[in-house]
């Protein structure tokens, strides 16, 4: 019974009225990032993780995946909002007062995450740690920023602030 509710309300908005089902060009920006984020940050764990099995942690070369992966990641973002918008574009580009206090929201909730890295960074720096697990700290912390804030502002889009 809920399957079918669902589906006859997607396709009541896909096929009848666009509009009331439509999705704001900051929000799919959004979706777009978390994905790219993410996975590029799956590509870089898989490529280590690999290298890490045959190797101890102070001669893994992970500079350059690192730079590569999140490289990508921004050029993936772009194209992939460039690409999202293409297939199904926007009513509008600009953001209105909604979209704003969203990002807003989800920019200063998740920005602890970064906080907690360059701590973790700055503590391990201190502890004399390898450059390695110092710079994945970092890289961990802007991740888990990036996708911590895109979920926030995904459900603030859905729920509401």
């Amino acid at each position: 019974m809920v399957s079918r509710t669902f589906y006859i309300g997607c396709v009541k908005i896909l096929l009848h009225d666009r509009n009331e089902g439509a999705v704001s060009y900051e929000e799919k920006g959004t979706w777009v990032y978390l994905v790219t984020s993410a996975g590029a940050y799956f590509v870089y764990l898989a490529i280590i993780l690999g290298r890490l099995a045959s190797a101890p942690a102070a001669q893994v070369p992970y500079v350059a995946v690192l730079v590569w992966t999140a490289g990508a990641s921004i050029v993936a973002s772009i194209v992939g909002q460039v690409l999202v918008e293409t297939a199904r574009p926007s009513d509008s580009r600009r953001a209105d007062v909604r979209d704003r206090e969203i990002y807003r929201f989800g920019e200063y909730a998740s920005r602890w995450f970064l906080v907690a890295g360059a701590a973790a960074a700055l503590v391990m720096a201190m502890a004399k740690a390898d450059y390695f697990w110092i710079a994945n700290v970092i890289y961990l912390g802007f991740v888990l920023w990036a996708v911590g804030g895109s979920v926030l502002k995904l459900v603030a889009y859905r729920r509401g602030l």
